[in-house]
């Protein structure tokens, strides 16, 4: 598989095994919480690639704006293989990293990256073969490829499951679970049961595994903490789980909801990022006229 084209840490869904078979498990979590710092322009950067760069950031930039967070049509993309190479190198370099990544998995994986601006996703798709298929920036709370894998890969309702001798607080969860999947308000708030109160067998664990088999998203957010969130193959339930520096785990939740709150940038985000961009976009402009002034 081609190297994902966005500078990723070790520890984020970029380091995941390219085997479709393997199973969706995540690696050790980073032990600190990134802080927001504004890129830097390259000082010796080509000024044709510059402003090339500048140009795409820019054109993102007018349909950043004129979108509407809070509405419902899906925020702006920008197609990151309509520039050159040198110019695509300087364009990682400004969106940098952000605190959540997202990799999903099947026919089409996608490999996601948030950047320094929250709220701003790079996103690589890929064919069976490993090969880039699509790469775009995109603005919104969560990537709407994220999105729509989660709810294409789940079905409604919950697998019918046996109940092993062991079984003690599951049948109960489940139940509670498949009540939430037929009488939830799509606009309500998440359904949170919280697993760690839970007095939980080896075999109520099992129950669990099967009634909610790992679905095809999985992100990792330093945002609040170190989490991972994961779909299932159950619409709208998620596994939350949050983890301390030791990477120990100190809650373990499901939740039934569209996306968790954990994975979204809010309008307040958004609304930031596209300030922070524009000024970006200002300094590389400024760059750009003091390098073809020479």
């Amino acid at each position: 598989m081609k190297d994902f084209p966005v500078p990723v840490r070790s520890i984020g869904p970029g380091s995941q095994p390219a085997d479709e078979d393997a199973e969706l498990d995540f690696l050790p979590m980073p032990r600190e919480m990134n802080t927001f710092a504004m890129p830097r322009v390259p000082e010796q950067a080509d000024p044709s690639a510059l402003a090339a760069s500048r140009d795409l950031l820019a054109r993102f930039l007018a349909a950043l704006q004129a979108w509407d967070p809070d509405g419902a049509t899906p925020g702006p993309r920008a197609d990151m293989r309509a520039i050159g190479p040198a110019a695509l190198e300087i364009t990682n370099q400004m969106l940098g990293e952000g605190e959540v990544a997202i990799q999903i998995k099947g026919p089409r994986p996608c490999r996601i990256q948030e950047s320094v601006f929250t709220g701003l996703w790079r996103c690589c798709e890929f064919d069976a073969q490993g090969r880039l298929v699509a790469d775009w920036l995109e603005a919104g709370a969560v990537p709407g490829v994220a999105l729509e894998a989660a709810r294409t890969g789940g079905g409604d309702g919950l697998p019918a499951v046996e109940w092993p001798a062991g079984a003690m607080n599951s049948p109960a969860l489940v139940a509670e679970i498949a009540g939430q999947l037929q009488s939830r308000d799509p606009a309500a708030r998440a359904h949170v049961i919280n697993l760690t109160l839970f007095p939980m067998t080896p075999d109520d664990h099992l129950v669990l595994e099967h009634a909610l088999p790992v679905g095809p998203v999985a992100m990792i957010s330093r945002g609040f903490g170190n989490c991972h969130v994961t779909s299932t193959l159950t619409r709208d339930v998620w596994r939350v789980q949050y983890f301390n520096a030791m990477n120990t785990l100190i809650l373990n939740t499901l939740e039934v909801v569209g996306v968790p709150e954990v994975a979204l940038a809010s309008s307040e985000d958004l609304a930031d990022s596209r300030e922070r961009l524009a000024e970006l976009v200002q300094w590389m402009d400024e760059s750009v006229a003091e390098a073809t002034s020479h």
